[in-house]
């Protein structure tokens, strides 16, 4: 499993705006300024993410996106669904019941279960408010006087 540059950009912008929350609603060209990302980019990610339950949006001058609901609520996992479809490593763990002719026989699909199971769970386990923290916490320990 590889995540795309698609994946990646999503969960930058939405640590930024988790970080930037209080500012209220954060247009994308802030967004790409601070994260050094395409605004035409970030607008193709908002395209895919853009959803009641994720982000609200506002139109006009004041416009722009923040999160519909607090960091500690949204996990890695689902955001790099919404960007990268599954997350399992290979296609036959996606389908209950598997699919493939092989499956009573294949020695490797315990295997790629366990994987599959391993990966959604930690990125299920990690929010981006940890991710938030993380980042605020080396901020303060790169502090040079």
């Amino acid at each position: 499993m590889k995540i795309s540059t698609k994946g990646r950009y999503a969960l930058r912008m939405m640590i930024d705006l988790a970080e930037h929350q209080e500012d209220g609603y954060i247009a994308l060209k802030d967004i790409s300024a601070r994260q050094n990302i395409s605004k035409k980019y970030l607008e193709q990610i908002i395209a895919i993410v853009n959803k009641p339950d994720v982000l609200r949006a506002n139109r006009g001058s004041q416009g722009g996106y923040r999160l519909a609901k607090a960091p500690k609520d949204y996990t890695v996992g689902e955001i790099l669904r919404m960007t990268e479809g599954s997350l399992s490593p290979v296609e036959c763990v996606d389908y209950d019941p598997i699919e493939c002719e092989r499956a009573e026989n294949c020695a490797t699909l315990p295997m790629w279960r366990n994987l599959s199971k391993i990966i959604n769970e930690y990125l299920d386990s990690v929010t981006l408010q940890d991710l938030v923290d993380n980042h605020q916490a080396n901020e303060t320990d790169n502090y040079i006087i």
